[in-house]
């Protein structure tokens, strides 16, 4: 569960001067591409949606259930299928209801720098009892684009190593805000960073979650880091799909905030504004390839931008 703190509509205008008469000739001049923007990479929305069915088709997939750990093989084999490095950072996280074994998936992407851009998900869904939830939006779409876009950025020429995370346990057990029942992978992750000292390698983190719904629209979040906020949304105008990143703020605790609090600039790309959200009609019915599409479209137009500010060692 995340919590939706405001909604506030914010327009953000851009002008645009050009200065009076034709400029002078100028001699073409030939440079090369950055390394970056050499090759472009394809998203594959249909691949992405059949993963999305893949999990969907396992049924509910709460932490410690073995419909998870089904879920967790999957991940595992279509990331060694795309030769991907992958490995499994096992933990128990205390909850309400005891002790349960979790385990984030973690895959590495090698880059020029060995500084890292992370891009995450979860793939749990939340525990019902009284129906059955087989999160396609909440769990299953951002983990179906991520994976997707493991697949594309492995054929990248990447100039930071990219880390794709697949969070365990970002449901509530019990209750989203009862004694931090919520984020348990994400919270496992950075605290492990930061005794191992690796965190500091982290420059940046993307986190997926909810952008299956078909008539998506994902709006700024305020708890995000405002110039990693301001790429992503302009390489979704830039794309021509300024109306479903909307302008209008919000405010989102998801398994972004454990980076947010640790210092790593973030943003989440999420779409909470679903009726299906948390009930037994999140269903295949009411997601689409479409939203997977777009997202991965623009993940992959703002890395760049999001390099060459890193780069440049602006953070």
């Amino acid at each position: 569960m995340r919590r939706l703190a405001l909604a506030a509509a914010v327009v953000f205008l851009a002008c645009n001067g050009a200065a009076a008469g034709d400029p002078p000739q100028q001699p073409a001049v030939k440079r090369p591409p950055p390394a970056a923007s050499r090759a472009t990479p394809a998203f594959d929305g249909k691949r992405a949606w059949r993963d999305l069915e893949h999990q969907v088709a396992l049924g509910p997939r709460p932490s410690g259930s073995p419909a998870l750990q089904k879920t967790r093989d999957y991940i595992l084999a279509q990331l060694k299928a795309a030769r991907i490095d992958a490995r499994q950072q096992m933990f128990v996280a205390k909850t309400p209801l005891g002790d349960v074994a979790m385990a984030n998936v973690i895959a590495t992407i090698p880059g020029k720098r060995p500084e890292r851009i992370a891009l995450g998900s979860h793939f749990d869904t939340k525990l019902f009892r009284d129906i059955r939830f087989v999160g396609a939006s909440d769990g299953a779409s951002s983990t179906a684009a991520l994976l997707e876009l493991g697949r594309a950025l492995k054929q990248r020429p990447n100039e930071f190593t990219v880390e794709l995370i697949f969070f365990d346990g970002e449901e509530a057990v019990v209750e989203w805000s009862r004694n931090n029942d919520n984020t348990y992978g994400s919270r496992h992750y950075v605290q492990a960073a930061q005794q191992a000292g690796t965190l500091r390698t982290l420059q940046a983190f993307v986190l997926l979650d909810m952008i299956g719904d078909k008539d998506l629209v994902i709006r700024r979040d305020a708890n995000s880091t405002p110039w990693l906020v301001d790429i992503v949304w302009n390489a979704a105008a830039r794309l021509g799909h300024g109306g479903t990143f909307s302008n209008e703020l919000t405010s989102i605790d998801d398994d972004h905030m454990p980076f947010v609090r640790a210092g790593v600039p973030s943003v989440d790309i999420i779409d909470l504004d679903y009726p299906a959200w948390h009930t037994a009609e999140d269903t295949l019915d009411n997601v689409a390839p479409r939203s997977l599409q777009i997202v991965g479209d623009v993940v992959l137009a703002a890395l760049p931008a999001i390099e060459n500010r890193l780069a440049a060692g602006a953070r």
